[in-house]
This record gives C-alpha cells, structure tokens and sequence, in this order.
C-alpha cells in the first residue's frame, strides 16, 4: 500500500441500498440526514487514510471528537513533496523536525484556514503500528504520537492510546479476517485476533455494547460522490463516482446515533477491491449494536498527468498535496478548503443535520468500566457515560501496592496509561467528577500487561506473539 489515484467507467447517479445479504434496490433519493450530533463524530483511517484521518481531525477540531490512525505520521509530514512522502514520513529517514510541524499547525489556526488547535486537547486519539510493518516504518507513527502528546499536554495525556504490541503489517488489522498477521501485501487486511475497530471505537465512545458476529440487521448504502464535489466532477479529486454508508437499523428508524468516517488505505479503493473495506475493516458489526453510522468515501485510481488532472494510480488520498498547485508553499490539502476534506465534510454535514435535542438520560452512577486493551506498558480503559459529569478520573493499583492513586482525569470516557512494566498485573476504578463533588467508585477491574515485544530488525518476518 504506497502512495499515489482516479477515473474509471461513469456510473448513474442513484442511490443503491444494498442490504447486509448482499441484495441491492435502485432508488432516486438523494444521500438522507439522520438524527446524528455534528459533535459526535470521528474519523479514523489506515495508511494514506490515517495520514488524511489526522488531516481531517485537525482542521474540523471543533467538530471531532476521536481519531484512529493505523500506520500513518505526523501531520504536515511531507511537507507538500511527493519525495519527501516517500522517505521520511514512510521509511523514516531523513527525520522530522516535529518543532516545525507543531508550528505549522498553529500557523493554520491562527489563519483560520483550521480550526483552533486547542481543540485537539478534548480529542480522543487511537494510534496503531505493528511490528511487522515495512511500509510505514515505527519511527514515523513514533512521531505521530509525540505530535499528539505535546498537543494533548499532560492534563489530557491519557486521551491518547498507542498500540505497539500486535505482529501485524501494514494493514487493516482484524479478528478473523485477511492474510497472515504479519503480510504486508494483498488487500491489506491481517487476520492477528485483534479487534482493531473495536477498540478504537471503544477508546472513542467508551464502553460500547457487544457487536453483532451474526447477520447484520442494518444495510449498507451506496451514493454518488458527484453531489458532493460540484462543481468538480469526482475524478478532478480523485474520487470515485460512488461511496459507501452503514446505517444500523435503528439509526435509519430515527433513533439518535452518531458518525464515524473510515478512510481505507491507498489500494483499497472500490476500484480496487470492490467492497471489501467497506464490509470486513471491521466498524460495522460494532456500528449495528451501538447507534453509530460509518461513512466510507471513496478515492480512484488516476494514472493522468498535469495539468491535465492527478497522478494518483494507487488511489491514495491526498495526503503530500497531488491536488495543490503549491503544495509546499500554500499547502492547502491541509486545510478546511482540501478538495477531499471539503467533500467529506460536506457528506458529514448532510448526514448530521437530522440531530435533534437529546432525550433526557436517566442518572446512572456508578458506570461501567471495562479494560479495552493492552500493549506492554500501557493499558486501555472504557467506560460509560454518567449524566452531569466534567469529568471522570482513573486510579491505579499496582503489584504490592495496598491502596489506589489518581493517574489521570479525562472528559472522555478512555484512558491510555502509560509507563508501565511488562507482564505485570495492574487495577484500577474510575470515578466521574460530579458538580457536587466526586461521584461514586466503578468496580475493580484487573489486567496485565503484555509481555515484551519482541525485536524486529527486519519487518515482516518476525515471529507474530
């Protein structure tokens, strides 16, 4: 999965519901608005589609509240150079100035060609790198969590949780779909044991509900991308013609849901591999359980040359500027006004503008807290929600200790700890913060650590623990 995407066969411009068995009926309606809150929405994205998750997540700050990035970099990472794309913010050499980029980003905001970047502080940020990625090498998404880390600040650390620990390539990590673990090549999906979307959505919105491993009750909809790139046509973004949604049951009944956005990575485009991202990346069996919609956009291949549209043959988005003029001076494919972060926002803003207020929710405290995840010295918390709460803070007991400490507060409902030692049995409670004071103690909940990470001199073939 490199870099580099556009034009195929034009296709009518209907909308085609296609239902979880595989059946599809033409209608003529256009892409629907669904009782879904702008402000509860995410983005996440594997490869090209990590670096443009981050992209995105940046500029509409205000509106986001949680990204995922698997094997993606820094933002600004290229610099607006196609040369640069390539060795640095994939191999990792030459190295990044991360002062530069930090800049860079207030620069933007300043401009408003961004939103404030204080908002980065509230967002809850999912990273993922396995060891036996050659393409995306660990030192460029190692920048990617030090970018967030500064960003977040101490007070917000915990909003970031950063997997290191799984043998997988570069790919789309699944429980019990794709290649072998450690491939880095077909379609870019390795079959680990790992619920990859699982847990990032976990560390997003907190303790969900169990997915649905059975048949899906929700379907999934088919829409033209034209709508949403006028007066452009598609191609002129290196977009496809069509993109994809999975609206559960209950969210197309009318029931107050939520969006996330999934960007697939370059080569996993439909024109690629049809819709294979869009019904095994994972989201939608947690997507039908628990009031969420995914969006998944659609990139092409292009194989054209400027001016006379982008070279962009792997269909990668656009993520080192192949849409600007000038990239590297007026790198605009980082901003609001992108040609494919506008599209996006757009789909968005049509999806979200059926929000209505939200039903009163009966008090429930204490909440659930469940342990996410675990590399070998961080462990991931979610919970849930208690009504009325600014806050929620996380303690910790570790091995011969006899009481628990504070490690953090969050306004989220995920936590990455950090900092801990290998194969080593920690525990801990989490307490919402109450107007009237400190609520009431969640019970224990119990998990060790993985034990060391094997090292990996040469990625792709080192043994998967």
């Amino acid at each position: 999965m490199h870099l580099h995407s556009f034009v195929k066969k034009g296709m009518i411009a209907t909308v085609v519901l296609v239902a979880a068995a595989g059946t599809s009926a033409a209608q003529d309606a256009p892409l629907a608005a669904y009782n879904a809150a702008l402000t509860e929405s995410s983005v996440s994205g594997i490869s090209s589609g990590a670096y443009l998750a981050v992209q995105f997540a940046t500029a509409w700050s205000s509106v986001i509240k949680g990204v995922g990035a698997i094997a993606g970099g820094p933002f600004g990472c290229a610099g607006g150079l196609a040369s640069t794309a390539l060795s640095t913010c994939m191999v990792g050499a030459p190295g990044v100035d991360l002062g530069v980029l930090r800049s860079l980003i207030d620069t933007l905001g300043d401009s408003s060609a961004i939103d404030d970047p204080v908002n980065i502080a509230r967002q809850q940020v999912y990273l993922f790198n396995g060891y036996n990625d050659n393409i995306v090498m660990r030192p460029v998404s190692n920048w990617l969590a030090s970018l967030y880390t500064a960003r977040l600040g101490e007070p917000h650390s915990g909003n970031l949780f950063y997997q290191t620990a799984i043998g997988a390539g570069h790919s789309q990590v699944t429980l019990n779909y794709g290649g072998k673990c450690s491939a880095n090549g077909g379609t870019y999906f390795d079959d680990c044991g790992y619920d990859q979307a699982g847990v990032m959505l976990q560390h997003i919105y907190g303790a969900l509900a169990r997915p649905n491993r059975g048949a899906l009750r929700g379907t999934v909809l088919t829409f033209s991308q034209a709508e949403f790139t006028a007066p452009a046509k598609p191609a002129e973004y290196s977009m496809g013609n069509n993109a994809f949604l999975y609206i559960p049951a209950d969210c197309a009944a009318g029931a107050a849901c939520r969006m996330h956005i999934a960007l697939h990575g370059c080569k996993q485009s439909f024109d690629n591999i049809g819709e294979e991202f869009v019904r095994h990346a994972g989201y939608n069996e947690w997507a039908d359980t628990n009031h969420i919609i995914v969006l998944y956009p659609q990139t092409t291949p292009s194989f054209l040359v400027a001016p006379f549209g982008p070279t962009n043959p792997e269909a990668c988005w656009d993520w080192w500027g192949y849409l600007d003029q000038d990239p590297s001076g007026d790198p605009r494919y980082l901003t609001k006004a992108a040609p494919q972060i506008t599209t996006i926002k757009r789909m968005l803003d049509r999806l979200t503008t059926g929000a209505t207020p939200a039903d009163a929710v009966v008090a429930a405290d204490p909440q659930v807290l469940v342990v996410n995840d675990a590399t070998d010295t961080s462990i991931a918390l979610a919970w849930t929600a208690v009504p009325g709460a600014s806050g929620y803070e996380v303690l910790r007991r570790g091995p011969g200790e006899t009481a628990f400490a504070s490690v953090g507060t969050v306004g989220g409902l995920g936590f990455g700890d950090k900092g801990l030692t290998p194969k080593t049995v920690y525990q801990y409670q989490v307490r919402p913060i109450l107007a009237s004071g400190a609520g009431l103690f969640t019970a224990v909940v119990t998990k060790a650590t993985r034990p060391p990470v094997p090292r990996c001199i040469d990625p792709g073939t080192c043994k998967v623990s």
